[in-house]
């Protein structure tokens, strides 16, 4: 299980050659040959000898040591003076915030941004949305807890819509035109179709969340307004340039943690983080020191 961390390199392979025993360094989730055709065209998440398989086809982070394949591609060294427990939020959720949410969203200054989901994910894209100054940030979650939280990381405005009015509310915000961009960061059917309602015309969806299950895609409807709808699964191509941010101080991941504990209360953290709105968790840090 698992697929974020950080970690001190204990022993290399015979194919590692920028790393070595020592190494303080960043896990990524994606593992990446970087020779494959599809590591060419940087879709690291389809590596054909990697992508996305630690703790889903190979055994993953959560334990006392870890094998990474294709090391001197998927791992990063940490820079000096950097908070290293904060980097975890570097392995998978600001990447997948950032290239999922913003980059594919196409986010620009003076954009009307909303967010559905104000979970890590949705959180991390309110954080580096802001990256390319948009006008307005509209964070929309059923929380409150996490609603406050997202206004103290630069939401402009907020929606709670456990009241089924997150429509109303949005076009109200939006002089009844709605978001240029639009980010699912939940993963289920309600939400999907909430984008689609409240994206403006010629503007874009953008879907991070991971769905389980089939959603209403409206394409009479979207069509005809010049939507634009995009998908994907994290690359982790954006890494180093968010490791730059973060040493710089420009992005401060360690906002996003909540909970720390033990390994050897790792039982104790999944409970947290199986219920975060009761325990308001958001990140929870397993650490094994």
């Amino acid at each position: 299980m698992g697929h974020e961390g950080v970690g001190i390199v204990e022993e290399v392979g015979s194919a590692v050659n920028n790393f070595k025993v020592g190494d303080r360094v960043l896990i990524s989730c994606i593992a990446s040959c970087g020779k494959c055709e599809n590591c060419k065209k940087s879709l690291y998440a389809h590596c054909e000898d990697g992508g996305w398989i630690l703790g889903h086809l190979i055994d993953g982070t959560q334990a006392e040591y870890v094998r990474i394949p294709h090391a001197d591609n998927s791992l990063y060294h940490i820079p000096e003076g950097v908070d290293e427990e904060a980097l975890v939020m570097l392995s998978d959720i600001l990447p997948t915030g950032f290239e999922i949410g913003v980059l594919a969203g196409q986010v620009k200054p003076g954009d009307t941004v909303a967010i559905v989901g104000a979970g890590p994910v949705g959180l991390a894209s309110l954080l580096t949305a802001q990256f390319y100054s948009p006008a307005e940030i509209i964070m929309i979650d059923l929380d409150d807890n996490r609603l406050d939280i997202a206004k103290k990381f630069g939401a402009t405005q907020l929606v709670n819509s456990s009241d089924g009015k997150a429509v109303e509310k949005v076009m109200a915000l939006t002089d009844n035109k709605g978001a240029d961009v639009v980010m699912e960061a939940v993963g289920i059917p309600p939400t999907f179709l909430l984008c689609q309602e409240i994206v403006k015309a010629g503007g874009h969806i953008a879907n991070i969340g991971v769905h389980g299950k089939s959603v209403e895609l409206h394409i009479d409807k979207l069509w005809i307004r010049n939507i634009t709808l995009t998908t994907g699964l994290v690359s982790t191509s954006s890494t180093p340039m968010l490791l730059k941010t973060v040493k710089s101080g420009k992005l401060k991941p360690e906002q996003l943690i909540t909970h720390r504990f033990s390994f050897d209360d790792i039982l104790k953290a999944y409970d947290v983080f199986g219920n975060a709105a009761r325990d308001r968790a958001l990140k929870v840090i397993i650490s094994n020191e």
